[in-house]
């Protein structure tokens, strides 16, 4: 059983694919890249997969089950961007809606539950804000409270969506610590990435897109410079061999 089997996913807006015919097979235990340009179909995919946007045709099981049998094994952290950060509600109160899953919408937290939201809190460095206004902190610690509701999910399948994108360098080695410390407690973890410099140093593997699945593999295997080339076009730039790595044109 996989933590995640997709199966010719196709999503189209206003009749133009954004996504075509992408299957995979994510294993389980490992950190997983979802690499493209800008356009390429990469958010498109996880939320096709969460059911958050239609398929045109199609199939998605989680651990060889349906997706809506499964839904609390998956943890979510969205785009930042996406997220409105002028609700009125402090940053405990963020972490604890990872626990509606366990507890029930219309229920009341138990302190077991209020003590393992301060817990996530801690693990992402936040325990000392969890009275302050989502609205006054900063964007690298918005993303650790959201990285702290999906910890609180208690999730075996974890999807991230651009969770590096504006934050800085400390939150940056959190989130590297985080992924690492889920990998060791055999979690799956598949995080849209959009740094090509640092896919090698992060991720065990990697699926490049581009509408298409490009590849997909283990990431010393599958990210190469053909594959890259197929999946960027002419808008890639390798660095030499004193600088690592490779960098979208911009």
């Amino acid at each position: 059983m996989y933590p995640v089997s997709a199966s010719n996913i196709t999503v189209a807006y206003h009749r133009k694919p954004v996504l075509q015919n992408v299957s995979f097979e994510a294993p389980e235990g490992n950190l997983i890249g979802i690499v493209g340009p800008n356009g390429a179909g990469k958010s498109t995919l996880i939320k096709s997969i969460l059911g958050l946007v239609p398929k045109a045709s199609g199939n998605v099981t989680i651990f060889n089950q349906p997706y809506k049998k499964q839904r609390q094994l998956i943890g979510y952290v969205p785009q930042r961007g996406s997220v409105d950060w002028d609700f009125p509600t402090n940053a405990l109160d963020v972490v604890l809606m990872g626990r509606y899953g366990k507890i029930g919408m219309f229920k009341r937290p138990k302190k077991t539950d209020i003590n393992k939201a301060m817990h996530c809190l801690e693990q992402v460095g936040m325990e000392r804000y969890a009275d302050r206004q989502i609205s006054q902190l900063s964007g690298g610690q918005q993303q650790r409270v959201f990285l702290a509701r999906a910890l609180a999910q208690d999730a075996s399948v974890y999807f991230m969506d651009e969770p590096f994108v504006g934050v800085d360098a400390a939150t940056e080695r959190a989130i590297i610590t985080l992924l690492t410390s889920l990998k060791a407690q055999g979690k799956t973890v598949l995080v849209v990435h959009h740094d090509l410099q640092t896919v090698e140093d992060y991720f065990d593997w990697v699926m490049l897109l581009n509408i298409r699945k490009i590849a997909f593999g283990p990431t010393g295997d599958v990210f190469t410079k053909d594959n890259l080339q197929k999946t960027y076009g002419g808008r890639l730039s390798f660095l030499d061999q004193d600088q690592k790595g490779v960098s979208p044109l911009a």
